[in-house]
C-alpha cells in the first residue's frame, strides 16, 4: 500500500469488533515509511543544531548567526505552502519524496561550505525541505487513516522522535571535537541518500481508479475555483522574507537592526493573513481558531526551548552537559505525553486535552521564570524544559487532530500548510517578541537575570489564550 493508496476503513461491526491498529495490514507500509522519514527528520535536526556555531565561528561569521539560525524557520514557511497546494494537487507522495531529496542536497552544500553565506543557504534549503516533508506527511496521514488512528498515528510521528534525541547531539559533538563539523553534514547526507531513494520507489502513484481519502479530482486538480483561491508562491516566499528578516533584526538593539524589523513585520503583516483561513487572529470558530492555538503554542514552546538553555549556560553558569539532559528529556517526555493522549486519553474531547496541555506550558513558564531569579536554584529553569514539553506532546496532535476534522478531504493539504506556516510564524514572532524585550530591558540598564524573568512572565499570555480559546476549535 502506498501513502494515497485505496484504504478501505472498515467500520466496527455491531459485534463490537475494534478498528485495525496502525500496524494492521491496511495501513503498516504507510505506517513504517512515514516513521522512517520522522525518524531521519529528527536524527538529522538534532545533530546539525549543536554544530551549527560551531560551523558559524570556524567560517568567521559569529555575527550572522541569527541570520543562518533564522533561515531555517523562514524557507519552513514557504516549503509547507508550497507541500500543502502540491499536496492537494496531486497527493502527498511528490513533496514527500522531493524533501527528502532536497534533505540529502542541502546537508551536502552546508557540508561543503566555504562562507558563512554558502551555509545560510544551506539552512534555507534545509527548511525548505523540512517544510514540504512535515505537511506532505501530516497531509499523507488525513489522506490514508481514518480520523480514530489519526491521534494513534501522531503519536508515533512524536515517537520517531525519541532515539535521535538520545544519541543523535552527542554523536555529533564527539564527531565535531574528533573530527569536524563538516563530518557530521557529510555522514548524515550518506545515512539520509538511501532511504530517501527508498522513499521515492515506495510512496508510489496509485493506480488509476483508486478513491484514497482525500484524493484529488481524475484530472489530479482540485475545482477550478480553489485553484484560483490560492495564494500564490510569491506570497509566501515575502512572508518567508519577512520572517528572515525580522529573526535578523532582533539579535541586535540599534538603528540598523531596527530598520530589519520594521521591514520584517510590515512584510508578515500584509502576507501572512493570505495564507492562513479567514478568521485566523481573531479566532474564529472552528478551523481558523485550530492554526491560531497551533502557532500560540509552538511559538511559546520554542521560546522557552531557545533562551532557557541560553540563560542557564550564560547566566547561571549551568554545565552544557546539565542542559543537555534537559533536551533529552524533553523529548522522551513529548513522545510520552502524545502516546498518552493517542492511547490512554482518546475517549477525552479533544479540546480539553489541548486545555491541559497549555496549562501545563503555564507552569513550565512559572518554573522558567522562578529559574530567572537569583535567589532561586536554577534547576527550577531546567525543570521548564520537559515540562512544557509534556504541555505540547499533549495538545499538539489534538490541535492538529481538529484542524483535520475541519478540513474537506480535498482540502487536507491547504489546512495542514496552513498549520505548518502559522507555526513557523508562532516560531518567528514569539521568540522575536521575547528577544526584542530582553535586548529592551538591557539597554534600559535592567540586570540580564532580570530581563530574562520579564521575557518569560510575558509567555504567560499565549499559553493562556490557548486554554480559554481551546473550545472554539472543537468539532461540533
Amino acid at each position: 500500500m502506498t501513502a494515497e493508496q485505496t484504504v478501505h476503513h472498515p467500520p466496527p461491526s455491531d459485534t463490537g469488533d475494534l478498528l485495525p491498529g496502525i500496524f494492521s495490514r491496511p495501513y503498516a507500509a504507510a505506517t513504517l515509511t512515514f516513521a522512517t522519514v520522522m525518524f531521519l527528520t529528527g536524527f538529522a535536526a538534532l545533530a546539525v543544531v549543536p554544530t551549527l556555531p560551531t560551523a558559524a565561528e570556524d567560517l568567521g561569521g559569529v555575527a550572522l548567526f541569527p541570520l543562518v539560525a533564522g533561515c531555517f524557520v523562514a524557507a519552513g514557511l514557504l516549503g509547507g505552502v508550497l507541500g500543502g497546494h502540491w499536496a492537494d494537487r496531486s497527493g502527498a507522495r511528490r513533496p514527500l519524496a522531493l524533501g527528502m531529496v532536497l534533505s540529502v542536497v542541502t546537508l551536502l552544500v552546508s557540508a561543503s561550505s566555504a562562507s558563512i553565506w554558502q551555509l545560510a543557504v544551506g539552512r534555507f534549503v534545509d527548511g525548505l525541505a523540512a517544510g514540504m516533508v512535515a505537511v506532505s506527511v501530516t497531509t499523507a496521514i488525513g489522506q490514508s487513516y481514518p480520523e480514530q488512528l489519526r491521534p494513534r498515528m501522531l503519536a508515533m510521528m512524536s515517537a520517531s522522535w525519541i532515539i535521535p534525541s538520545l544519541i543523535g547531539p552527542p554523536i555529533a559533538g564527539v564527531v565535531a571535537e574528533a573530527w569536524s563539523w563538516r563530518v557530521v553534514f557529510y555522514g548524515l547526507a550518506a545515512l539520509t541518500v538511501l532511504p530517501a531513494i527508498a522513499l521515492v520507489a515506495v510512496v508510489r502513484r496509485a493506480p488509476a481508479g483508486d478513491k484514497a481519502v482525500g484524493a484529488a479530482l481524475p484530472d489530479g486538480l482540485p475545482p477550478a475555483e480553489e485553484r484560483a483561491s490560492r495564494p500564490p508562491l510569491l506570497v509566501a516566499a515575502m512572508l518567508s522574507l519577512g520572517a528572515a528578516l525580522g529573526q535578523y533584526g532582533v539579535s541586535g538593539w540599534d538603528t540598523r537592526h531596527l530598520l530589519f524589523v520594521l521591514a520584517g513585520i510590515a512584510l508578515l503583516v500584509v502576507f501572512a493573513p493570505r495564507l492562513l483561513p479567514q478568521g485566523t487572529w481573531r479566532s474564529a470558530r472552528g478551523l481558523p481558531t485550530a492554526v491560531l492555538l497551533r502557532g500560540l503554542t509552538s511559538g511559546t514552546y520554542f521560546t522557552v526551548e531557545a533562551l532557557v538553555p541560553l540563560m542557564l549556560i550564560t547566566e547561571r553558569r549551568v554545565a552544557a552537559v546539565t542542559v543537555g539532559v534537559a533536551f533529552t528529556a524533553s523529548a522522551v517526555l513529548w513522545a510520552g505525553a502524545s502516546w498518552a493522549q493517542g492511547k490512554l486519553l482518546q475517549d477525552v474531547a479533544r479540546h480539553r486535552l489541548v486545555t491541559v496541555g497549555a496549562l501545563i506550558m503555564a507552569a513550565s513558564v512559572a518554573f522558567a521564570v522562578a529559574g530567572s531569579l537569583s535567589g532561586l536554584s536554577p534547576l527550577l529553569a531546567m525543570a521548564a524544559m520537559p515540562l512544557a514539553a509534556i504541555g505540547m506532546g499533549m495538545l499538539d496532535p489534538c490541535v492538529t487532530v481538529l484542524s483535520l476534522s475541519h478540513s474537506p478531504p480535498d482540502r487536507l493539504g491547504h489546512t495542514t500548510g496552513a498549520m505548518q506556516t502559522n507555526m513557523n510564524l508562532g516560531q518567528v514572532v514569539v521568540l522575536a517578541f521575547a528577544t526584542a524585550v530582553l535586548n529592551a530591558g538591557l539597554a534600559a540598564g535592567a540586570s540580564r537575570l532580570g530581563g530574562y524573568a520579564i521575557a518569560f512572565s510575558l509567555l504567560l499570555v499565549p499559553t493562556l489564550l490557548v486554554a480559554v480559546l481551546a473550545v472554539r476549535a472543537r468539532k461540533d
